[in-house]
């Protein structure tokens, strides 16, 4: 079922490249200026048909960097429109998730709540069933990526709105002058990425850029090439699922971890990761001060537009090396907007998210957002570039789900993981020690959840 997955979400993909590259060679798209459009002048079918303007304010709670800038000029022009006033509540990511949960067990959830999608998180994590709304008959559910709507989804309905890069893997983003300077090429084995990242070091430049100090972007490294996993050990994200196999008997789990760790005991992270913030990533990448980090395909434009005098085509990528990993990880479960079912202004929050759903709006936010190359939607026209195209040619024919969302009870506890892993770069803990950890975790949610594998 999983190859399945991967393969459609390939196929949207290409339809991205190829609307990408039909895009190319015209003047008149905002892909070929590469400027940002405006905001729409007009308002939609929808929007013009709305009530006379309202005096309602919708409070909106999520982590940060889910809220992405274009998104709140969106909300100005909805606000314009509709006379509804968007809140954003932003909460530091390390925090996120025990704030909601506290706010949804108290019975005061916002009329907005970001979530991170999953089908099988929706039920543990949020408790859907009750503290959201069923959407399964807005219009938008027909025009979004299915693999995206299915991870919104519980029983059968449909709790959330997703907008995200479907193009979005997790991969290695380097400095490629830097690398052509050493005499460097993008490596394809594990071994090959250490010489890499010793020439680097002993350059003068910090291999790695890694910004531990959120809590989340380290834990990447370890449950994205979930797709390498499956190479290594067929079968093994079923046996996980069922209750047939443990993290922590599974060998390549370990071996992955261990070289995780042997990157930061060789000094490839740099002094700074503890320290080191995800907002901060642009500035250092531009700065020549690390070679690589993991991130997202949209990070040279990000670059390029957040430091003057850098250009993002002095960016190349590569798949996340560990485990001689040469294959795309792919991952349809994204932040996400969820209607609390107490919000008292239920109808306005779905208006809102027709507003952002409409063709125009939705490509106002794609072409406004360095970090999104595409959209999961319908009717949106991508903006790859060569290098990004590239990418894809080379790696996206081998493709698999991450396995925080091809896994059960794994997603849930990611800040957990993130902590242990800390400890492990501080070598209080092994790789073992995690994986026990998150087999004890995984034990009490399946068993509070009434998973009939786990009795």
């Amino acid at each position: 079922m999983k190859k399945a997955l991967s393969l459609v979400l390939l196929t949207g993909l290409a339809g991205g490249l190829l609307s990408g590259c039909g895009n190319s060679g015209s003047d008149s798209s905002p892909q070929a200026s590469g400027s940002p459009t405006s905001a729409p002048s007009q308002a939609s079918e929808t929007a013009s048909s709305a009530p006379a303007k309202k005096n309602i304010t919708l409070s909106y709670l999520a982590s940060q960097d889910w809220i992405k800038d274009a998104e709140m000029k969106l909300a100005e022009k909805f606000e314009e429109q509709t006379g509804i006033h968007i809140d954003y509540q932003i909460v530091p990511s390390d925090q996120y998730s025990n704030v909601l949960k506290a706010k949804l067990a108290s019975g005061e959830a916002p009329d907005i709540f970001g979530g991170q999608s999953g089908k099988f998180d929706l039920g543990p994590l949020y408790d859907v069933e009750n503290n959201a709304v069923d959407l399964s008959g807005e219009e938008w559910v027909q025009r979004e990526d299915p693999l995206f709507v299915e991870q919104t989804s519980w029983k059968s309905k449909v709790y959330a709105l997703t907008i995200w890069d479907p193009s979005a893997s997790w991969i290695m983003v380097y400095n490629k002058p830097l690398f052509a300077k050493l005499g460097l090429s993008e490596p394809k084995s594990y071994e090959e990425f250490l010489k890499a990242c010793e020439a680097i070091k002993a350059s003068g430049v910090t291999p790695i850029y890694e910004p531990v100090s959120d809590g989340w972007h380290h834990v990447l490294w370890f449950p994205e090439i979930g797709v390498r996993y499956e190479q290594l050990d067929a079968g093994l994200a079923d046996k996980l699922i069922a209750n047939q196999e443990k993290f922590e008997n599974a060998a390549v789990l370990e071996q992955s971890l261990s070289q995780f760790s042997e990157l930061v005991q060789k000094g490839y992270f740099g002094e700074y990761a503890f320290s080191n913030t995800y907002a901060d990533t642009e500035k250092n990448m531009a700065d020549g001060k690390y070679a690589m980090t993991l991130y997202n395909i949209g990070l040279p434009a990000q670059i390029e537009k957040a430091v003057p005098g850098s250009k993002a085509s002095d960016y190349g990528f590569f798949p996340i090396p560990l485990m001689d990993n040469q294959s795309l990880n792919v991952n349809p479960a994204a932040p996400s907007k969820f209607i609390s079912s107490s919000s008292k202004h239920i109808e306005e929050a779905k208006q809102y998210f027709s507003f952002l759903t409409e063709p125009d709006n939705l490509q106002y936010l794609l072409d406004n957002e360095p970090k999104f190359t595409t959209l999961n939607f319908k009717d949106v026209k991508a903006k790859f570039n060569d290098e990004q195209r590239a990418f894809f040619d080379a790696y996206g024919q081998t493709s698999g789900t991450v396995y925080q969302t091809a896994i059960n009870y794994v997603n849930p506890q990611w800040m957990d993981i993130g902590k242990d892993m800390a400890a492990m770069m501080n070598k209080q803990m092994t790789p073992k020690d995690i994986l026990k950890n998150i087999d004890k975790r995984r034990d009490q949610q399946a068993k509070t959840a009434g998973d009939s594998n786990w009795k």
